[in-house]
C-alpha cells in the first residue's frame, strides 16, 4: 500500500506502508474494548470515606442503657450520628483494565486503517515550522487542507510545541504517546512520514 504525501509545489510523492498494518478490517468491538480500558486507567480512584470502625473516638458508651430517656447509643461514632462513620464508605479503587499487547496492537491496527479509509489520515514530509510561530504553522496546515484534528510527529521539537499549543482543536503529540480516544474523535489526523514508518514498525 502506498499513501499520497501532499508537497507545497503541488506535486506528490509516495509512501510505502505495510497493508498489515494500515489495510486491515475494522473491529469496531476490540476498539471499543481499548477505548474504554484507556479511559478508565485515566481515573484516579482516590475517594475514600471512613467507617464507624475508621473514625477516631467512640470508645466509650456515650450514656448508660436504660434510664436516661434517650435512645439507646453503644457509640458515638454510629452512621446516624452526625460526628460518625457513612455506613457504605467509598475506598481507594483501581480501575484499570489489563489489555493484552497483541489486542492492543490489533485495536490500533484497526484505528489507522480505518482513518485513512474514511480520508481522515493525512501523510506530510514535515510539520513542524521553521519559526515558533503560530501564523507559520498554520500556513502550512492549510496547505494540507488542516483546521481541526491532531497532529502526530517522530518528535516534538520546541518550535512546533510553541506554535501549536495557542491553536484551539488541534492536538499534538508523538509516537509514544498516542491516545486511541484522541484517534478515534479527530476529524482528522495528520502524520508525519517518519512517525508513520515508526507506527508501522511498532505494530507489525
Amino acid at each position: 500500500m502506498t499513501l499520497q504525501i501532499p508537497s507545497a509545489s503541488n506535486s506528490e510523492s509516495a509512501l510505502a506502508v505495510s497493508d498489515a498494518v494500515f489495510g486491515v478490517q475494522y473491529n469496531e468491538a476490540l476498539v471499543h474494548q481499548l477505548v474504554v480500558a484507556y479511559m478508565a486507567g485515566g481515573r484516579s480512584g482516590t475517594k475514600g470515606q471512613k467507617t464507624r470502625s475508621d473514625v477516631s473516638g467512640g470508645g466509650a458508651k456515650p450514656w448508660r442503657q436504660k434510664g436516661s430517656g434517650r435512645a439507646r447509643a453503644g457509640t458515638s461514632r454510629s452512621p446516624l450520628w452526625r460526628t460518625g462513620g457513612v455506613t457504605f464508605a467509598a475506598r481507594n479503587r483501581d480501575f484499570s483494565q489489563k489489555l493484552n499487547k497483541k489486542m492492543y496492537r490489533a485495536a490500533m491496527r484497526s484505528i489507522f486503517s480505518e482513518l485513512l479509509r474514511q480520508g481522515r489520515l493525512v501523510v506530510a514530509t514535515d510539520i513542524s515550522p521553521s519559526e515558533p510561530k503560530t501564523k507559520s504553522l498554520l500556513d502550512k496546515l492549510k496547505g494540507l487542507g488542516f483546521d481541526k484534528g491532531l497532529l502526530i510527529a517522530d518528535s516534538i521539537d520546541n518550535n512546533l510545541y510553541l506554535a501549536a499549543r495557542n491553536i484551539p482543536h488541534i492536538g499534538i503529540c508523538d509516537v509514544n504517546s498516542l491516545s486511541p480516544v484522541a484517534l478515534v474523535h479527530s476529524e482528522k489526523v495528520v502524520i508525519t512520514a517518519e512517525a508513520a514508518k515508526k507506527i508501522e514498525a511498532g505494530l507489525s
